[in-house]
């Protein structure tokens, strides 16, 4: 029996095995890097044990003092959780030999399944080699680990040298392991997986179909199950495939089978030899909790000879810290306020008043609706994240809301194209336009003071905010019976609540302030000064850091007086484990170059300025 087990992970999948753990009563051990020290996941931990940096390589991704921490604070398990190191099997050698419970499939499984290129081979592909133009486009994508990172699309052939350099380089980061591979990019199909768990007396249960086409990145974005629309023949199809890859390595524990479906056919794409990030649609439809399971797998204990069975449909929404409308750019910052209506399971691994840094993932939250039918669970989750609080950097709700919407999305029409097609209507700004006034009225009567009025009109007060990238200024007045403004009647209005009246209708505005931030309702607002800063200006040209993060490469040959044309890639950054391309705005020459490798850049840092000509 298990009496103490280490997560090696952070965040909201530690934050979830502890949960589990703390049901069944054992204790529980985290690790932390220095940038985690006060991480959610440490603290809801029994104990935690400092992995001395703040990168994934030196922290996360370091199996050997992982196993050390285990030892010294006395667990008897690990649980490798998703990402790092939980598709690593000489880290669950590691494990196994310092004589501690892996809580996942043995190491030969993990090494036959968790490298895609020996995947396929044992599946009968082959990866491509020799590429040609008549190839394209094809994928670039990395041999080990998932969620996006070390995957690129190529459509020109001039472009593959630079894009294998940058997978190979991202997928170092992420998972300590630079190899890549090469397979036809198959555009616009179904991505389907199959839920599988195995235990150790030979019973395989297939837990139904999942659908997370809708993607960016290549990372998932919108999960579901069951996967809607598929044909009976297709369901155990794809099961029966799962169930084959499992019995081909002797398979324990969670895992995933994942396919691309096109014209209803599927097309085998990989195992990942771990829990995946999508597991909570599983478990609310099946109605298990597959970290126990997990667990009890590797107690020795048997599964029952059937699964249980599946009930109504799920649907799950990540919830990023990244905007959208800008090359989905990651974002960081203090997140003040995240909480959602009840009905709704949120799984994060934050907190309110906890900050977002620069070195992992921009995931805050999994937000999961289950419900007796599949359009009854999106209507539940996209109200939901429409009346969630959220407070702090900008964040894909308002994406993930339109997304669920969408009529594509509601008539399970989408596939993995779906964002390619759809973003920048997805992204449209669309504003409440009565949001600056009711942050101005809220701020008016948080620092009034209403006793003695004079018995003549007030002059207008003005109040400037920048909302949705545009400068809003509001009017309003102090009169003798309270707040007025032009068109609009004051039905009330203290420091955190406005109602106003628009064409008749009374309409509520929540208000809260961090500062010179405002959220009302779901718009965010940043309150100007009367008048603008001229130290902030830029030269025309100037290239500033969208997001905090690394300078790691600056493009060849480039220097001060070299020639660009619009669109050609200047340098990148990496934040939040991916690397973002910095390219030029215009056709111009370069007049500076403030960038240098492994410097450290805030938001707005000047990293170059290009001359127009």
């Amino acid at each position: 029996m298990i009496s103490t087990l280490l997560v090696a992970n952070r965040g909201e999948i530690a934050c979830r095995v502890f949960r589990t753990c703390r049901e069944l009563g054992i204790r529980t051990v985290a690790v932390y890097s220095d940038a985690d020290a006060n991480a959610l996941h440490v603290r809801v931990a029994d104990t935690g044990v400092r992995l001395p940096g703040e990168t994934p390589a030196d922290t996360y991704l370091r199996g050997d003092l992982i196993v050390k921490a285990a030892v010294a604070s006395g667990a008897d398990a690990v649980h490798p959780g998703y990402g790092f190191l939980a598709e690593n099997a000489g880290f669950a050698r590691a494990v196994l030999d310092a004589g501690l419970v892996w809580v996942g499939p043995s190491p030969d499984a993990i090494e036959a399944m968790a490298s895609k290129t020996q995947a396929k081979r044992l599946m009968g592909l082959k990866p491509l080699t020799d590429v040609t133009e008549a190839d394209l486009p094809v994928l670039v994508k990395a041999a080990a680990g998932g969620g996006g990172r070390g995957m690129r699309v190529v459509r020109h052939l001039a472009d593959l040298d630079a894009e294998l350099a940058a997978a190979r380089a991202e997928a170092a980061s992420a998972f300590g392991d630079g190899e890549v591979f090469v397979e036809p990019y198959v555009e616009n199909g179904r991505h389907v997986e199959v839920q599988i768990l195995a235990d150790t007396h030979g019973t395989i249960w297939p837990l139904g179909t999942r659908d997370c086409s809708l993607q960016r990145r290549h990372q998932k974005v919108v999960e579901e199950a069951p996967a809607p629309g598929l044909s009976e023949e297709l369901q155990e199809e794809v099961s029966a495939l799962a169930v084959r890859a499992a019995r081909a390595v002797d398979y324990v524990g969670a895992g995933t089978v994942e396919f691309l479906v096109t014209d209803g056919r599927a097309h085998f794409l990989e195992m990942n030899t771990r829990l995946q990030v999508e597991h909570p649609v599983t478990e609310a439809v099946f109605g298990l909790d597959l970290v126990a399971e997990q667990i009890r797998v590797a107690e020795g204990h048997p599964l029952e000879s059937t699964p249980p069975r599946a009930r109504g449909h799920a649907v799950e929404a990540r919830l990023y810290a990244e905007d959208p409308s800008s090359d989905w750019s990651p974002q960081t910052g203090r997140l003040h306020r995240l909480s959602m209506p009840e009905g709704i399971r949120l799984d994060t691994g934050y907190t309110d008043g906890d900050d977002i840094g620069v070195h992992y993932d921009p995931m805050l939250a999994k937000a999961v609706a289950h419900a007796p039918t599949r359009t009854e669970a999106i209507r539940a989750l996209a109200s939901a994240l429409e009346r969630a609080a959220i407070h702090g950097p900008v964040t894909n709700r308002d994406l993930l809301v339109r997304s669920l919407r969408h009529p594509e999305f509601t008539a399970a029409r989408m596939d993995t194209g779906f964002y390619d097609r759809h973003l920048p209507d997805l992204t449209e700004p669309t504003p409440d336009p009565h949001a600056p006034l009711a942050a101005a009225l809220a701020d008016a009567r948080g620092r009034s003071r209403f006793g003695g009025w004079r018995n003549v009109p007030s002059q207008p007060q003005t109040k400037r905010y920048a909302m949705a990238g545009q400068d809003h200024e509001v009017r309003y007045r102090h009169t003798r019976t309270g707040l007025e403004a032009d068109g609009v009647r004051v039905v009330h209005a203290d420091a955190h609540l406005v109602v106003l009246e628009v064409d008749g209708v009374q309409r509520k505005f929540e208000v809260t302030a961090y500062g010179d931030r405002v959220h009302v309702n779901n718009t965010a607002l940043m309150a100007l000064p009367r008048f603008p800063d001229p130290t902030t200006q830029h030269a025309p040209g100037s290239l500033l850091a969208p997001m905090p993060g690394t300078v790691v490469r600056v493009a060849d040959g480039l220097t001060v007086g070299s020639a660009v044309k619009a669109g050609d890639p200047l340098l990148w950054l990496e934040a939040m484990k991916m690397q973002h391309k910095i390219t030029a705005p215009v056709t111009g020459t370069l007049t500076a170059l403030h960038a240098v490798p492994g410097q450290q850049v805030e938001p707005g840092s000047l990293l170059a300025v290009v001359r127009e000509t």
